[in-house]
């Protein structure tokens, strides 16, 4: 069991932040939560958690804070904006920064929470909603040793995997936005993969199956797959949120010179099914534009049209 003398607060109750939430209080760590949406406070509550009204409130009676907000933007706002966490902090609280940004943003947010007199860690993750709320993510950090050292019960309790990348912020968003740019492409090549099979007729069970124990297998072709083939499109991470995140990709890699033709392609898609309207649903319903421009239908495709009439 974890340090119980450790209070735990978890900003943004979404698929990944509720989870972590959970695992803390599992872990029989005090919990402190927060979100806009009534049902995840209420499932905080329900697992022993404390719901809390707003970031200053949360931030003065923790001693880590995870915030799992979309962006840096939204990161920067919860704790420096109006209400903020970091104004009602005590000095020395560790703030964990679990939001998908660019590097220098990560770099940034981590030196004004140092002037502040915080400890701060650049520490996205990933792993999704169900392993999130088993406590077996992976996080990408970064920070000082004395962050770590004072956030460790906390950290124990929500991942299974810290990757300790150095002290230097920033470092663990530039590994984010490397595993963003492989998510990515992925997703859309096994939504690609399995329009091709559809269109030749093929039985699409058999299809993920049998690819996944051959080369071509990814962990997304396992994952996503499943979704397609069971046409489940309800999201665990939306096609909206791989808009943002392989745009932060390609800006990266165009700051650095470095070429990135299939996430540029990939994006290219994301942003289209977007447009379409299937940006709130499942990142597998890529698939769903892919088949429509071939003209084949998907298992739940009608479901997903009826909802967006």
């Amino acid at each position: 069991m974890a340090d119980g003398g450790l209070t735990a607060g978890v900003i943004g109750l979404g698929s990944m932040g509720l989870g972590a939430a959970l695992s803390l209080a599992r872990a029989g760590l005090p919990t402190l939560g927060l979100d806009l949406r009534a049902e995840a406070m209420e499932a905080l509550a329900s697992a022993g958690g404390t719901p809390c009204r707003d970031p200053a409130g949360l931030a003065a009676r923790a001693d880590v804070v995870f915030v799992y907000v979309v962006n840096a933007s939204q990161t920067e706002s919860v704790l420096f904006g109006d209400g903020g966490a970091v104004a009602a902090a005590r000095p020395g609280t560790v703030f964990v920064l679990c939001a998908t940004m660019a590097p220098l943003d990560a770099q940034s947010l981590c030196e004004r929470l140092a002037a502040a007199g915080m400890l701060a860690i650049d520490a996205p993750v990933s792993g999704g909603a169900a392993r999130a709320e088993a406590g077996q993510i992976s996080m990408m950090a970064a920070g000082p040793q004395a962050a770590f050292d004072r956030a460790a019960p906390a950290l124990e309790a929500i991942a299974e995997t810290v990757f300790r990348l150095g002290e230097q912020p920033g470092a663990g968003a530039r590994m984010k936005v490397i595993n963003q740019l492989l998510a990515g492409v992925h997703i859309a090549a096994a939504a690609e993969a399995l329009v091709l099979a559809a269109s030749w007729g093929m039985d699409l069970a058999e299809v993920h199956r049998v690819i996944q124990s051959c080369a071509g297998n990814s962990w997304m072709f396992a994952n996503r797959g499943a979704h397609v083939v069971e046409g489940d499109y309800a999201p665990r991470s939306a096609v909206d949120i791989f808009v943002k995140d392989l745009g932060l990709v390609t800006e990266a890699a165009a700051a650095s010179g470095a070429p990135v033709p299939l996430s540029d392609t990939a994006l290219s898609l994301f942003r289209e099914a977007s447009q379409q309207g299937l940006g709130r649903l499942d990142d597998a319903a890529v698939a769903l534009l892919l088949a429509q421009r071939a003209g084949v239908t998907l298992p739940g495709a009608q479901a997903v049209e009826g909802d967006a009439e």
